[in-house]
């Protein structure tokens, strides 16, 4: 692999990705041969099983490497970290040998829409390949399922504030009698951010459990149940960490006679293990608490206390500790709040107000199961505000494991309190009975190096490897940096973005995803894009995200064919969009996390500490596997030709950028927009 040069006058590129060396790898020796090695190559070779069970199936060497590696982690009950490049088609590499020989496994990905794409489409696919006799259930948190109890309990009160929720509440009453699993992905003629849905669902605090009339017939028991039974259970990374924190969803009883857990989508575990290892305390649960204390005192214990004026004065608290803040959204960590601030004096007023609401609760709790249960809530969330403790001086204590943080917005305060390191707890849910783990993604590892993967997670030791992508990305792709662009942070920069975008967008034909780090950068690139689109007279559909919802918009670009689309966060990873529709992704920063970050701060404080470097060992490995993922969704398939164009002058005027760069697919390279052009150029003959 040799390193394109870069045209006369451009200024000097860093240095390519590493090319492997031939020469050192026909040195190696050999790795011992694998207990299902010859299993896996049959399976996976042209004359195997998968090739008539999926079309557009061709042996892929990095695929069925990758297979035997999993095959024999799960025959040793060990660990495995597994890398695969884009296309490997790792999905088929782990389910081959997880269905044949992994006994009972837990696979979990990043969201609820692969969950499905695995149930519904990807597990049928192999398992009919194989002849595999597995049962497989899929199981999502409590809130996707439709419940008997609150259905019924919101038809007879009849409390719908639009024309739409009664439309809604129509249609999921219609749906709860023909489903067999109650999951409301089923039901696409109601949205599936429909407001109505939290009025029929249930949540840890709300469920009955078996009090409850319609026990026997619960869907979330029903989904329980048969993940009990099942071989193979398809989870999401959110239910397994809550259930680990919650022990709420199920996956606890799944846990003790599981051989095998995947993880799929591996990237996303530190930020959503850590979300769930924290705790968050909001004033709009303690005012959910005090409506909910309010319904069931005055249905059951009317003759009791003053309801009314019980939750008055805990929801006047409530809401005096959100105005201690100005009304902007806004991040604060502890030592950011002025000691002289009245968020303090709030804080204890509000928890005096809850203790006295848990005692009249306490006093009734005997007259109703469902006062019980507010009582229940009531002390938890006293218990988890008592992680916010006041020393003698009246300052709040923080130690070294947590970081305590507030999250202001428009109408709640967050109260945060978040593990610096998830590791150590991660490290005690897999001790115990020996099992295989297998973490895999697209992105892993900061050129070829896992160490910061396996630090997040506790894997340290840990056997990791990484398979390329069977893409040609030479000559596939190329990757540009624009000339002339001000620094990220200088006023104007995404306008000068926008301008040097402009060009490439008209040359590529629209087919284009614009990914910002920023929603307000979404928000000014769109209404500058709207408005040159209409002086150009450029007929590109553009959507925007926060104008429909994600799948919507997906659809819709596959459909045009020529439209430019504007993200950020969400659009930056799971988005797979092949061929012509997708042939160039522009990136207006590097993804440096934002500076308020709280969280953050403190992990590199402790780390600086330690004697390392914050930047270097975390801020700057975090950028770069983010990048790798919103880089990723360029070329997905072997026919897949485009651009990705990094606007950030950092690549090339930082130390780090090196770094940066040799982390990337392996694109030719240019800083020249001509090269562009000519790239989308159609190529002519030599009569023409």
């Amino acid at each position: 692999m040799t390193d394109p040069t870069p045209a006369p006058g451009a200024p000097p590129l860093p240095d390519a990705p590493d090319a492997p060396d031939a020469a050192a790898d026909a040195a190696l020796p050999a790795p011992p041969a694998g207990k299902y090695d010859a299993d896996i190559d049959r399976l996976f070779s042209a004359g195997g099983p998968l090739a008539p069970a999926v079309g557009s199936f061709t042996p892929r060497r990095s695929q069925t490497e990758m297979a035997k590696a999993i095959a024999q982690a799960i025959a040793d009950q060990k660990t495995l970290i597994a890398e695969a490049g884009t296309g490997t088609g790792k999905t088929f590499a782990y389910l081959v040998p997880a269905l044949l020989w992994g006994g009972k496994t837990i696979v979990s990905t990043g969201t609820k829409n692969l969950q499905d794409q695995l149930f519904l489409r990807d597990i049928p696919t192999v398992r009919a390949a194989l002849k595999a006799p597995v049962s497989v259930a899929l199981l999502k948190g409590r809130s996707n399922y439709v419940c008997h109890y609150h259905l019924e309990r919101t038809l007879q009160n009849g409390r719908m504030t639009s024309r739409e929720d009664v439309g809604n509440l129509r249609e999921i009453s219609r749906f709860i009698k023909m489903t067999n699993s109650g999951d409301k992905a089923e039901l696409s003629k109601v949205p599936e951010n429909a407001l109505i849905w939290n009025l029929v669902t249930s949540t840890r605090d709300t469920c009955m459990g078996t009090e409850c009339q319609y026990y026997q017939d619960c869907f979330v028991m029903k989904a329980r149940r048969e993940a009990q039974q099942a071989d193979v259970v398809v989870v999401n990374h959110h239910l397994f960490f809550a259930d680990v924190a919650l022990k709420d969803t199920g996956v606890a009883e799944l846990l003790p006679s599981a051989n095998t857990i995947i993880f799929d989508e591996a990237h996303q575990l530190p930020d959503t293990a850590t979300l769930f290892f924290g705790q968050t305390v909001s004033t709009s649960q303690i005012l959910e608490l005090c409506r909910d204390v309010l319904a069931e005192g005055l249905a059951h214990a009317r003759g009791g206390p003053d309801w009314a004026k019980v939750v008055t004065v805990l929801e006047k608290a409530a809401r005096d500790l959100r105005l201690t803040f100005p009304q902007d959204i806004m991040r604060l960590s502890l030592a950011q709040i002025m000691p002289s601030s009245d968020f303090f004096p709030a804080l204890q007023t509000l928890k005096d107000k809850l203790a006295e609401m848990i005692d009249v609760l306490e006093e009734n709790a005997a007259r109703a199961e469902t006062i019980e249960q507010v009582r229940v809530r009531a002390v938890e969330l006293a218990a988890s505000l008592d992680g916010w403790k006041q020393s003698g001086k009246g300052k709040l204590v923080e130690n070294d494991e947590a970081v305590l943080w507030v999250e202001a917005f428009s109408s709640s305060l967050h109260l945060h309190k978040t593990p610096l390191s998830i590791a150590p707890i991660f490290t005690n849910q897999r001790e115990g009975t020996p099992r295989s783990w297998i973490f895999t993604s697209a992105t892993l590892a900061v050129k070829n190096d896992f160490k910061h993967f396996s630090n997040q997670m506790g894997l340290a030791g840990e056997p990791a490897q990484t398979w390329p992508s069977p893409f040609n990305y030479e000559e596939q792709g190329l990757l540009y940096v624009p000339t002339g662009l001000p620094d990220p942070n200088a006023f104007g920069y995404t306008d000068a973005v926008v301008d040097a975008a402009l060009p490439c967008i008209e040359a590529a034909g629209g087919r284009t995803f614009f990914l910002c780090t920023t929603i307000r950068a979404v928000k000014h690139v769109a209404e500058r894009l709207r408005d040159e689109f209409s002086k150009r007279g450029l007929d590109y559909p553009l959507f925007v995200q926060g104008e429909r919802g994600r799948t919507e918009l997906l659809d819709s670009f596959r459909r045009a064919g020529n439209a430019v689309l504007v993200g950020s966060q969400s659009f930056w990873e799971g988005v797979d969009v092949r061929g012509d529709a997708l042939s160039l992704v522009i990136i207006d920063k590097l993804p440096f996390a934002p500076p308020d970050d709280p969280v953050l701060a403190a992990r590199i404080e402790v780390m600086e500490k330690q004697g390392m470097n914050g930047f270097m060992h975390h801020t700057l490995p975090e950028t770069i596997i983010n990048l790798k993922q919103g880089a990723g969704r360029l070329i997905r398939d072997e026919t897949d030709r485009g651009v990705l164009m990094i606007c950030d002058p950092r690549l090339i005027t930082k130390s780090y950028g090196k770094r940066v760069w040799q982390s990337l697919p392996s694109f030719k390279r240019t800083r020249l927009e001509a090269d562009v052009l000519a790239f989308f150029k159609p190529e002519t003959t030599a009569e023409d």
